[in-house]
């Protein structure tokens, strides 16, 4: 894209090589997979785009390896008319792109081995929450910063990440939807979510999430947090119920009419 830019994601390109297995195999066992499948993902890439399909104008700050997956991800991203792919810089010589290997079991739970995060957060990390306007974190994110379990301690989890300076806390729940507080008014708030009683792959769903309340931040300021939650995670739901990461991510076109209201349809709160 050459328009305007709304949207900027800094973040990952990964290569999704996805593997369907009947269950996630035990440590040193082989099992047969399903079904194989090669798509793009990395964190960045996958909210970059989630928006894009609905229609925000983005650019994406990443980069790729000088390979053959690197040419093809820049290829995949052209693709898309919204994506200023000006910042998407090469790496140098005999550096690979980003691989995630996946798999996605028949009861729709998945392993993904990437290079392993750092156990602890850094003192940096939390003395820079208070930069953000918004620090959206999932369950996993929420116990690194705060040491606190967001099962069965929800509440403490979000009021410590508050103590911790941030102005507004969304923390995602899965399946379970979300559950919001800003430190204006510190009610932690609850999102629910429909149930996804068939769910084929949830890879990327989060990052969907995330995509689209970027976009509704962006192109609907004026509606409340919470209906802007509320509908991102309506339309992360809807990537629960398609094959792969990016390709399960929903379009404008795809959206019934209230997710695309100038006025508040979903959250009571």
């Amino acid at each position: 894209g050459t328009g305007p830019i709304s949207l900027v994601v800094v973040g990952s390109c990964m290569i999704d090589l996805v593997s369907y297995v009947p269950r996630l195999p035990r440590p040193g066992e082989t099992i047969h997979g399903t079904k194989f499948q090669q798509g793009f993902g990395g964190k960045g890439a996958n909210q970059c785009v989630a928006a894009a399909k609905l229609g925000a104008s983005t650019a994406l700050v990443a980069k790729l390896g000088k390979d053959k997956f690197g040419d093809s991800y820049l290829t995949e991203l052209a693709t898309c008319s919204n994506i200023n792919t000006r910042y998407v810089h090469r790496a140098e010589d005999n550096v690979s792109s980003g691989i995630a290997t996946i798999c996605v079991s028949n009861t729709v739970t998945t392993m993904i081995n990437v290079a392993p995060a750092p156990a602890d957060s850094s003192p940096e990390l939390l003395t820079s929450l208070s930069l953000a306007s918004i620090v959206c974190v999932n369950e996993i994110e929420a116990e690194m910063l705060t040491q606190i379990p967001p099962e069965p301690h929800t509440t403490a989890c979000v009021e410590k990440l508050l103590d911790l300076g941030c102005e507004r806390v969304i923390l995602t729940l899965g399946g379970k939807g979300a559950v919001f507080a800003t430190a204006e008014d510190r009610r932690v708030r609850t999102v629910g979510v429909d149930t996804v009683d068939h769910p084929v792959d949830t890879t990327g769903a989060g990052d969907c999430f995330l995509g689209a309340l970027s976009y509704y931040l962006s192109y609907f300021p004026s509606l409340p947090l919470g209906e802007q939650i509320s509908r991102a995670c309506k339309i992360a739901r809807l990537s629960v119920m398609q094959y792969g990461t990016q390709d399960s991510f929903p379009c404008c076109s795809d959206l019934e009419k209230g997710l695309v209201s100038a006025s508040s349809q979903y959250f009571q709160g």
